[in-house]
């Protein structure tokens, strides 16, 4: 078998980056060790940046997405007891972001690619690149007990930070830099009303918390913890009680609770591997960098990585140049670690360490007091939440 390009991965980048692709008449094949109930099932992060909402658009997968989002034009830092709105769309000249869950733009991605008639392999074992630092790049992988290969100009590894993409790549060839946080996020989805209408970032003396929804019926919140913590140990109960703990008193009085169907702890850490290209092999989104999930980059950084790499590729096929290939993993990391400085920056602003001095908490204190009290820093903050340019 032969294609031009090969997706490894067909979580939101991948797919995206498949569709785009396709319609740009580029033949390409999706690759996946799970199987798409899995992909499907999986809880993600929807707060999405207006480039990746016109990425979907030119994709011609986002009427569903325009549809049911919720446009959001601010959000709110909760400290002290008090709210301190932050003007997202008065800040940065008239954007937003969109709620919409990445379950439901994978479900669009991936309903848009079967109507395609592009080619998707799911439950595929044993997927290996191969050859991809010469001319001549192929993928094998197992399926039915046969082991299959296809030949292709080039590897788009868009398996995420557990993948074999990345894994493949010789360790003198790639440089990690990584930093984990000494705490983790206890969320759970529940069929209940959001709190508010806009999100609420809470800085507590407990830990952090933060108000977040997936429509008007169902909402998704999260609780700093310790990274030791037991998800048994904490029932529905002990969770709604420590949620409002942690927000203003007018919040906490219009939780509503429900029984969870969703439950989990995410370990934080921020990584970023340099290079992203490897000759004919390109790493995207996850299977490149990790952010925080506080500044709501994971999945925004992954459409930028499809972006740069779509242009390259189209770039490549239409013009035979070679110029956007070659610049894709400068341009791709410029963007990644701007994002990565602005997540860590929410983390460290909004989080209680274990290991914060007195000194320490009232530098914390004095920055969120700024940032409340001062345009210019809003600005900052505003512009980097709804997206730096792509």
């Amino acid at each position: 078998m032969r294609t031009q390009v090969v997706i490894i991965g067909s979580g939101p980048s991948g797919l995206l980056l498949g569709q785009l692709l396709t319609l740009a008449g580029i033949d390409n094949l999706v690759l996946d060790r799970a199987s798409k109930d899995h992909i499907l099932g999986r809880v993600r992060a929807g707060v999405l940046e207006e480039g990746t909402v016109r990425l979907m658009d030119e994709a011609q997968s986002g009427a569903r997405m325009h549809a049911e989002g919720l446009p959001h034009d601010g959000f709110s830092l909760a400290f002290d007891g008090r709210d301190h709105r932050i003007d997202l769309h008065g800040l940065t000249g008239g954007k937003r972001v969109l709620i919409y869950g990445q379950t439901e733009l994978t479900r669009d991605l991936m309903d848009h690619r079967e109507q395609s008639g592009a080619s998707s392999i799911y439950e595929a074992g044993n997927v290996k690149p191969n050859d991809f630092d010469g001319h001549r790049p192929y993928v094998t992988y197992e399926k039915d007990g046969v082991t299959h290969r296809i030949d292709c100009d080039f590897i788009a590894g868009c398996d995420g930070f557990h993948g074999v993409s990345r894994k493949s790549v010789p360790e003198r060839a790639i440089r990690a830099f990584e930093k984990v946080y000494p705490f983790g996020w206890l969320g759970i989805l529940a069929d209940v009303p959001p709190v508010d209408h806009e999100l609420v970032y809470a800085n507590h003396p407990r830990g952090f918390a933060l108000c977040s929804m997936r429509s008007l019926t169902r909402s998704r919140y999260y609780i700093q913890c310790p990274l030791d913590e037991k998800l048994a140990d904490w029932d529905d109960e002990r969770f709604w009680d420590e949620l409002r703990r942690r927000l203003p008193a007018h919040h906490a009085e219009r939780v509503v609770t429900g029984p969870s169907f969703e439950k989990s702890i995410a370990p934080l850490r921020s990584f970023v591997a340099e290079p992203m290209r490897f000759n004919r092999l390109f790493l995207v989104g996850d299977a490149a960098h990790i952010v925080p999930p506080t500044g709501a980059k994971g999945l925004n950084l992954a459409a930028s990585d499809v972006h740069y790499l779509f242009e390259g590729l189209h770039e490549h096929y239409q013009d035979r140049s070679n110029a956007g290939l070659d610049a894709y993993s400068g341009r791709a990391l410029g963007r990644v670690w701007k994002a990565v400085r602005f997540s860590w920056w929410m983390t460290t602003m909004l989080h209680r360490f274990p290991e914060t001095s007195d000194f320490d908490q009232k530098i914390q204190e004095a920055e969120l007091d700024y940032l409340t009290h001062s345009r210019a820093a809003a600005m900052a903050l505003a512009e980097n939440y709804v997206g730096l340019p792509f």
